[in-house]
């Protein structure tokens, strides 16, 4: 059974007025209407909207979906477009999630409702439609930011204006796409949240923030004390321009050990090739993780 006017466990049809209100300023109608032709559509035959932002979904949610599936059926059907090079295969416009989920229920079909939209709209729409949801982690939502700013050809402000947000909350956002990719990932899994990736931002030394992440992580450092880290890295004493005559191997040793160690590295080196290795550390702790990356056991 299919219904328009119902809204379940299925994840958030599209009937969501704000959502709808969204598209509409677009030109896109995602409404499924009474006089809509609903079709049951195998599942094997569609495929994922080429230009979805979301790149992770999350599993236990679609099981909990895919239950409800099993239980109810589909209840609001999924909208598609013909692929360009094969008219029996479909694209998907909104409704990933239930696409997915009734892969997982075992289902055969999916109830859907056939489109024509080119390019740009499956663009807009799937950026509009997942910025309406509540689980896109802060690196989706800041892709899905960057996506419609270059898509719709839209400032941070109107981007804020158009969703209901802050321009200081689109702008926080998507300053998140200035981190390393690793630590983007680390982001993206819920292992940083977006308090402490925006403070990794804070550092001034950019090859510290990989190493601090992980430190992060490894220690459970709450966003304040990760601020604090911040502050005391930060107000280490910058180390001397490098001499000319500094060997690059050295130079380069110095940024290895400092991405090891994530702390202030400084290695000298005499005319005869002796030298030593200064670690900078900022408390007993502090040593405490140096030693445990150097697997150092104190007796």
């Amino acid at each position: 059974m299919v219904t328009s006017k119902k809204k379940s466990a299925l994840g958030g049809g599209l009937a969501d007025s704000g959502l709808n209100a969204l598209f509409a300023e677009q030109g896109v109608d995602t409404t499924v209407a009474t006089n809509d032709s609903v079709r049951e559509i195998e599942l094997t035959k569609i495929i994922a909207n080429p230009y979805q932002p979301r790149r992770v979904f999350d599993e236990n949610a679609l099981r909990e979906l895919a239950n409800s599936i099993k239980e109810n059926g589909v209840l609001q059907p999924i909208i598609v477009r013909h692929t360009d090079d094969d008219a029996s295969r479909y694209e998907l416009l909104a409704g990933e999630r239930r696409w997915r989920a009734s892969q997982l229920a075992g289902l055969a079909t999916i109830p859907a409702v056939v489109r024509k939209f080119d390019d740009t709209t499956m663009l807009q729409a799937a950026i509009l439609e997942n910025l309406q949801r509540e689980d896109l982690s802060p690196i989706e939502e800041a892709q899905a930011y960057k996506m419609m700013m270059t898509s719709l050809q839209l400032t941070q402000e109107q981007v804020a204006k158009r969703l209901g947000k802050a321009r200081s909350a689109v702008a926080n956002t998507l300053r998140l796409l200035n981190l390393p990719a690793e630590v983007q990932s680390l982001v993206d899994t819920n292992q940083l949240s977006m308090g402490q990736a925006r403070t990794l931002l804070g550092l001034h030394n950019k090859r510290r923030i990989l190493p601090v992440a992980k430190r992060t992580i490894a220690e459970g450092l709450s966003v304040r004390a990760l601020e604090q880290l911040v502050n005391e890295l930060n107000e280490q004493r910058e180390p001397a321009a490098m001499p000319v005559e500094k060997p690059v191997f050295i130079r380069e040793s110095e940024a290895a050990l400092e991405d090891k160690f994530g702390t202030q590295v400084k290695v000298t080196r005499n005319k005869r090739g002796a030298g030593k290795i200064e670690i900078a550390y900022l408390s007993d702790e502090d040593l405490n993780r140096i030693f445990d990356v150097l697997n150092i056991t104190l007796d």
